[in-house]
């Protein structure tokens, strides 16, 4: 039994994508209770010369996108949405961490790493057979 725990290719992926959506998903469960940050980044937006109003794909990256990952219904789709998402999160919010540590030697941006790589392997891989419409 534990072998075969151990070698199950099909639980792996759906450990990635529940840790991966559920752990984003509160991030916008948190800009849904607080609409004044969609605001905030729609100012981030204007200053890097984009239209305010793509502050609101906030909700289809972090909302929308981890549910589809979380219930496994077109899994890769909600992944590259994540990733649009963390990219855009990582230039406009985070370029002057992109060589920082923080200040117990950690790299300053893990989270928005594990968030995108995290991502990425979804992509890749797919949702498993664990998912409600397989990919």
């Amino acid at each position: 039994m534990i072998k075969l725990l151990l070698h199950d290719e099909q639980l792996a992926k759906l450990v990635l994508r529940l840790t991966v959506g559920v752990l984003l998903l509160f991030h916008g469960v948190a800009k849904i209770m607080n609409p004044g940050s969609v605001d905030h980044i729609g100012g981030m937006l204007s200053g890097a010369g984009l239209p305010s109003v793509l502050a609101y794909g906030v909700y289809i990256g972090e909302v929308i996108a981890p549910l589809m990952i979380i219930v496994g219904v077109y899994c890769r789709y909600g992944a590259i949405l994540i990733i649009v998402n963390m990219v855009f999160a990582i230039l406009l919010v985070h370029t002057g961490d992109l060589f920082a540590l923080t200040e117990h030697g950690g790299y300053r941006l893990e989270l928005q790493f594990l968030y995108l790589f995290g991502a990425a392997s979804i992509m890749l891989m797919g949702s498993g057979r664990l998912a409600a419409k397989p990919d």
